[in-house]
């Protein structure tokens, strides 16, 4: 027999983790009342997809609609209010008080769980921005004035500030749909959550598409013409003329209205939770964006504003809103990917400058490598960097670019982080190989082998920027590679001499000397660090991705 006192789920935010919330919570108990409140007109949607349909690379503006609330009605018999807000939470009285947006009027909503997934709003400099032609993109709504004023005001030049992963999308796409673009970014590189050196092949794809792209700089004002911004002025002096801006600077936590319940918030200024993503109230939950998660890596909670924690979370918090019990949430990793244009720029983890930031003890190595055997025709390289504990060899993170098989290498990756798989792991990994699909020594495998050779102390490497002054810098490159691609800063001091006649040229160099050995990418240097250093040549390294990482440091320093 059915509980004659149902059990009253109240979830506030929908999108992807208050809507799992609601469908998990619906599946795991029958009979339970489960009330969705969401602010705006659209309770279900993929905000991943937004900048995809602004481009007309999705052209059907429906597809973006996850789920309707007549699905959640019919489907999953869940009350869904849309466009009512929830202003305030009475712990005591386990309630609510929700505002109706379309009339004014407010009501309060007894609860016996309440499950909050509020989301995050984009952030706006601190400068006057109101004009009819700036935009941030966070929901449907913003999506379709975009795209109305892409369709029909017919704009020749955009500026988009933020070079994060929703500025990255919109640049490409509004370049897709014919426009001028220019990218502005306070940070000195694209996309800031990566390394510098693998961010620049982003940076390069952009401006070989035409966009102008401005570094280190930030925006003091936009100038506005008949209440429409014609301009936008940066801080280093410099006017952009436009005829639409995109502010994609970042997100902030919608987490006022727990802490005006007197919710604990956490350090990186997200809801705090528990593993079952309770607050610090048993009864309340908190997912999503406005959510902190354990991070992986350090063990430490934090804000991670990407839409699988949320769908998890929200699945894991419904099911125990609804029974009681659940498995806890898992660590979450960062994992995330970015496509710009043909290039494609993936991450999970730590990078060594989050590492250094905060004080974390690691070591890293860069490979090169194709994505699948390089004798069957396409094959594509990627750039892959390992970050790894330097004792233990636990993978910490990853980053990886190129144009066909990121997405496979960071996943590999990531899902070796989640069972604390060291280097020596992937290593071992039985990935499949046939030559359209991958190599016999997969990226993964050439980068596990550089990482486990560093732990061995069979070879160590030099990170791509270092400072080479004073060293013995050998290059074992061919002449033809040397004199079409130097290595960038140090051509004065550099001794030539090709990998396949070190072993008969070792009167040239000095082996009381620190010496660093160069390459295109860093596997022929490995080489011949081991020649010398069977040779008597104690102090010896690799530069690690070789000319190639090296070059994209200048190259990031020098559009900087």
């Amino acid at each position: 027999m059915p509980d004659p006192s149902p059990l009253t789920i109240a979830i506030v935010g929908g999108v992807a983790g208050g809507a799992s919330a609601a469908t998990r919570a619906r599946r795991c108990n029958e009979h339970a009342d489960i009330i969705l409140f969401e602010k705006d007109a659209h309770v279900s949607f993929a905000n991943c997809g937004l900048p995809y349909y602004i481009g007309d690379e999705i052209a059907d503006r429906s597809r973006l609609l996850v789920a309707t609330p007549k699905l959640f009605r019919d489907r999953f018999n869940i009350d869904v209010r849309t466009r009512q807000e929830v202003i305030a939470i009475d712990r005591d009285a386990r309630s609510i008080r929700v505002c109706d947006r379309e009339t004014g009027g407010e009501y309060d909503q007894s609860y016996d769980k309440l499950i909050l997934a509020p989301g995050a709003s984009p952030i706006v400099p601190p400068i006057d921005v109101d004009a009819d032609n700036v935009y941030t993109l966070r929901n449907l709504e913003d999506t379709d004035l975009i795209r109305s004023c892409v369709d029909d005001g017919k704009p020749h030049h955009a500026v988009v500030v933020g070079a994060g992963y929703i500025g990255l999308e919109m640049v490409e796409q509004l370049v897709r749909r014919g426009l001028g673009v220019a990218l502005v970014e306070l940070q000195d590189q694209v996309l800031p959550l990566m390394d510098r050196e693998m961010a620049e092949p982003l940076g390069a794809t952009l401006r070989d598409h035409g966009v102008s792209v401005h570094l280190g700089t930030g925006i003091t004002a936009i100038e506005t013409r008949n209440g429409r911004a014609v301009g936008v002025r940066l801080s280093n002096g410099q006017m952009i003329e436009t005829d639409l801006v995109i502010l994609g600077i970042g997100v902030r936590p919608n987490s006022r209205l727990a802490s005006d319940a007197g919710l604990d918030t956490g350090p990186t200024g997200g809801i705090r939770t528990d593993e079952h993503m309770r607050t610090s109230d048993p009864d309340i939950y908190a997912v999503g964006d406005a959510a902190e998660y354990v991070y992986g890596p350090t063990g430490q909670p934090m804000r991670v504003p990407l839409a699988g924690p949320a769908n998890r979370a929200g699945r894991l918090a419904g099911q125990h809103a609804a029974t009681g019990g659940a498995p806890a949430m898992a660590p979450v990793m960062g994992t995330a990917i970015v496509r710009v244009f043909d290039t494609a720029a993936g991450m999970t983890g730590l990078t060594v400058k989050h590492a250094e930031r905060l004080g974390i003890e690691h070591r890293s190595v860069t490979i090169v490598a194709n994505s699948h055997a390089g004798y069957y025709p396409g094959a594509k390289p990627i750039t892959l960097k390992l970050v790894y504990g330097p004792d233990t060899g636990e993978v910490l993170g990853a980053q990886a670019t190129g144009e066909d098989g990121v997405d496979k290498r960071i996943d590999v990756i990531a899902s070796a982080m989640a069972f604390r798989g060291t280097v020596r792991d992937l290593a071992g990994l039985d990935l499949a190989y046939a030559p359209p699909f991958g190599s016999a020594k997969d990226p993964v495998h050439m980068a596990a082998f550089a990482a486990s050779n560093q732990l061995d102390g069979m070879a160590d490497f030099a990170p791509c920027d270092t400072d080479l002054a004073g060293k013995q810098v050998v290059d074992v490159r061919t002449l033809k590679e040397v004199q079409s691609k130097p290595l960038p800063g140090v051509e004065a001091q550099v001794v030539h001499i090709p990998l396949d006649d070190l072993r008969d040229r070792l009167s040239e160099l000095d082996p009381a000397r620190s010496t660093v050995v160069v390459c295109a990418s860093g596997l022929r240097s490995y080489v011949a660090a081991r020649i010398l250093k069977q040779n008597g040549f104690d102090d010896v390294v690799g530069l690690s991705g070789g000319q190639t990482m090296r070059r994209r440091a200048s190259l990031q320093e020098t559009v900087s």
